[in-house]
């Protein structure tokens, strides 16, 4: 059984209070800008296409890619480089984690620029990304995408097992039964039930993927009407205490306890979700627009994306990275112009077809670009019809402790069995004091 991973609070607090708040402002320096980032092969890839094609757009202005082996160690490299003086120019940064810099004022605001520049237009873009990167009334970042969680299935075997395709406005229930009906054994058949309720064999494809996390509890607990916060701005505690967060908790934990649909913890560990998924062996993944770099290469199947099911109403969960730079950045004015860049409608471009973001620049994402039919998904307008219900999660600065506390109470509950109440209780009383202590924008 999986245990909450090891902190980086300890680590980030000493290291940025050690700081003072960062480097000096130093604007010009000799050498490329450093990008800071992390991501699968694929993502990185898309990456360096966009350095490459900057560098044929832009020559004499260099950019070094640094890559970090998972988000863990980009959080620690960003706050270990900004103690010693020397942090790279820009990073990459999920909105989920960005506020505990934000809070160490780590980050230059980037207003100023931005109202200078020819190439970005703050209207050009998804407000909902926009604002996710707004600290103290200032926009530190600028989004490259606009993500949503999405419903990935294989195609190929809802044919073979004449299962319906997920379409939208399904509900948890479908979701629920679909997954059901496409949990086979080696031979097709439907293993129905887990393996304490008897279930005859282990299942060769298990019908749903998804990460036992407060990010995939979210969305459904807002779909029914309520809040996994007590003030989306201010939190002081989770709420999943309430009639709508035990739903949306006890029906996540059933997946695996009742209904037997998603894969063991030690099935899990052997082989993750989205390698699963890829070599056929799982029907269906929820998970972000990041997926479908890695999930273009696969040859053996067919593959396309269907929204979330709803409880009452479509609502998403927002997935945004955001290009930041540090206050203590060497090269400034350099990174400005990688930024404008990156973020701008020929940027976009260049990275949405590499299939890795939605993009964050409205006329870019309704673009064939994006919407090229002729590259998996088909369905590629799932992501953006979800753009309108999409909210985001909290960015107080110790959200990313939330999260890791959280996952490893959930991770329990789903694979364990842990009683509701029991599940409920932790919750609350190991985050509580991580949003007392923690900072908001």
């Amino acid at each position: 059984m999986r245990r909450p991973k090891a902190l980086l609070a300890a680590l980030l607090a000493t290291v940025l209070v050690a700081t003072g708040c960062g480097a000096g402002p130093g604007t010009a320096s000799d050498g490329p800008v450093r990008l800071l980032v992390f991501g699968a092969p694929e993502e990185l890839a898309a990456y360096r296409t966009l350095i490459e094609a900057y560098g044929q757009a832009r020559p004499g202005n260099e950019v070094q890619l640094i890559e970090a082996s998972d988000r863990k160690d980009l959080l620690a490299r960003l706050a270990t480089s900004v103690a010693g003086g020397a942090p790279p120019d820009l990073f990459l940064m999920n909105y989920r984690f960005y506020g505990q810099f934000a809070a160490k004022n780590v980050v230059e605001p980037l207003d100023e620029r931005i109202a200078a520049s020819e190439k970005v237009n703050p209207a050009d873009y998804y407000p909902v990304a926009m604002e996710a990167f707004t600290w103290g009334g200032q926009q530190l970042c600028l989004p490259q995408n606009v993500s949503s969680l999405a419903v990935y299935y294989n195609r190929t075997l809802f044919a073979e097992y004449q299962v319906p395709e997920p379409k939208a406005g399904w509900t948890w229930n479908d979701m629920v039964g679909t997954a059901i009906a496409m949990t086979r054994d080696d031979r097709g058949v439907m293993v129905k039930g887990t393996e304490s309720e008897g279930a005859a064999v282990r299942p060769a494809v298990h019908g749903l993927g998804v990460e036992p996390s407060i990010i995939r509890v979210a969305p459904f607990t807002w779909s029914a009407g309520g809040e996994i916060v007590d003030d989306p701005d201010r939190p002081t505690r989770l709420t999943l205490d309430t009639p709508t967060g035990r739903e949306a908790l006890k029906n996540l934990v059933d997946l695996r306890q009742a209904y037997g649909v998603v894969p063991t913890d030690e099935e899990v560990e052997a082989e993750d979700d989205e390698s699963r998924f890829a070599n056929g062996r799982l029907a269906m993944l929820m998970s972000s627009r990041r997926s479908t770099t890695t999930f273009r290469s696969i040859t053996g199947f067919e593959w396309d994306v269907a929204p979330l099911p709803v409880y009452q109403d479509q609502v998403g969960v927002l997935h945004s990275d955001a290009y930041c730079m540090t206050r203590g950045a060497k090269r400034k004015d350099a990174a400005w112009r990688f930024l404008e860049f990156a973020i701008s409608a020929e940027g976009q471009e260049i990275i949405a077809a590499t299939g890795r973001t939605v993009p964050s620049h409205i006329g870019v994402s309704q673009s064939p670009v994006f919407l090229d039919s002729s590259q998996p998904p088909r369905n590629a307008t799932v992501f953006l019809d979800t753009v309108p219900t999409l909210r985001t999660l909290p960015t107080v600065s110790t959200w990313p402790e939330v999260e890791d506390v959280t996952a490893g109470i959930l991770e329990n509950a789903l694979y364990r069995g842990d009683r509701l109440d029991d599940v409920i209780r932790a919750l609350d009383e190991q985050t509580r004091p991580l949003f007392a202590r923690g900072e908001h924008g």
